[in-house]
């Protein structure tokens, strides 16, 4: 199987299933999943998270948690300081898996149609023809997100939450699956626009890739003598194996508990005096389903609380709102003070 680049697009239907493909179709298909489904299912993605950390050297949590955005069928902001490598944790993760892949560096002059695309008039026929944007692809790494202006952002609000776009009173379906990939500088840097609330909340996961430790900046080194290792990663899932294991995902089982434990965490936030605004249906939805992709990835066809725990800070951290809100600048004390509330919650035994 080829490198993944602008231009290839998942041909996975017309071939021989790759090995586990009949499993995971088979676990798509079934209300739970069996010990045995598991067993097979497991390989795929742990050879997805062994592929990323080839060339994100010393980041395994932070590599396990974008995975858990692709199997839960969401999307990814990664947030830091420019040069600590999140375009090429983003780029990482799209060539690894076999589709569509395309990038927009944001800037300040960037427009809407840049990324949905637009109509043009055809001469040949007098008619009007939709040109696809960049938008229309598998996996879309939006580069600087927060350095282009609000109207441009907004762009992908529809296509994040409802996988189209709509084009002069025309709707066109994205391609499956379909996943942004964000990167954009803290606020605090020059040249940056604030993502708005309605924008945030469509993320599951923000997270920050940070410094590597010394023993992995100097294997960065190494590697880098010769180029860009990400380059040369090969793909090792297709997207009809992504859509299926996302299928997969959403049969993972949630006992009444531990879904309330979840309902209790999200309720306290919004009970919060130090918040205006807690978490959101939207917020809830997508920390359960982030809760599933986590046992997944861990192997397990149930979720126990301490995925509900390990998962609250870069799944809710980004969608409420302090009072004294000033447009990110409080992410530090708004983590802490979601971990604050966790704590505060019964876990259930």
């Amino acid at each position: 199987m080829g490198p993944v680049g602008s231009d290839s697009l998942c041909q996975g239907g017309g071939h021989a299933r790759a090995p586990g493909q009949e499993a995971v179709s088979a676990a798509a298909g079934s209300q739970t999943l069996s010990s045995a489904e598991m067993e097979q299912l497991c390989p795929l993605v742990q050879r997805l998270e062994a592929n990323i950390n080839q060339v994100v050297l010393g980041k395994t949590e932070t590599v396990r948690l974008c995975v858990v955005a692709l199997l839960a069928g969401e999307h990814l902001l990664l947030e830091d300081v420019p040069g600590v490598g999140k375009t090429l944790l983003g780029k990482a993760l799209a060539r690894s898996v076999s589709g569509l892949f395309r990038r927009i560096q944001f800037t300040p002059d960037l427009l809407p149609a840049d990324i949905t695309g637009s109509s043009l008039y055809d001469a040949q026929t007098g008619t009007f023809r939709f040109c696809e944007g960049p938008v229309f692809a598998n996996i879309l790494l939006a580069d600087e997100i927060n350095r282009t202006t609000p109207r441009t952002q907004s762009a992908l609000l529809e296509a994040m939450s409802e996988r189209q776009v709509s084009v002069d009173g025309q709707s066109y379906p994205l391609p499956q699956p379909f996943m942004v990939i964000a990167t954009q500088n803290p606020m605090e840097f020059e040249g940056t626009y604030p993502l708005p609330e309605s924008q945030m909340d469509r993320f599951l996961i923000r997270i920050s890739v940070g410094y590597p430790g010394r023993a992995d900046q100097l294997q960065v080194l190494q590697t880098h003598r010769q180029g860009e290792p990400v380059e040369q990663l090969q793909p090792v899932l297709n997207a009809e194996q992504v859509l299926d294991l996302q299928a997969a995902v959403r049969q993972v089982q949630v006992e009444s508990s531990v879904a309330n434990y979840l309902l209790d965490i999200v309720q306290a936030t919004r009970d919060c005096p130090e918040l205006h605004v807690g978490v959101s249906m939207r917020g809830m939805l997508a920390y359960y389903r982030a809760c599933q992709a986590l046992a997944f990835l861990e192997g397990r066809s149930f979720v126990v609380p301490d995925d509900v725990k390990r998962l609250a800070v870069p799944v809710l951290a980004h969608r409420v709102i302090p009072k004294g809100y000033l447009h990110g600048g409080q992410r530090a004390a708004v983590e802490a003070l979601i971990q604050r509330l966790v704590e505060e919650v019964t876990v259930p035994t």
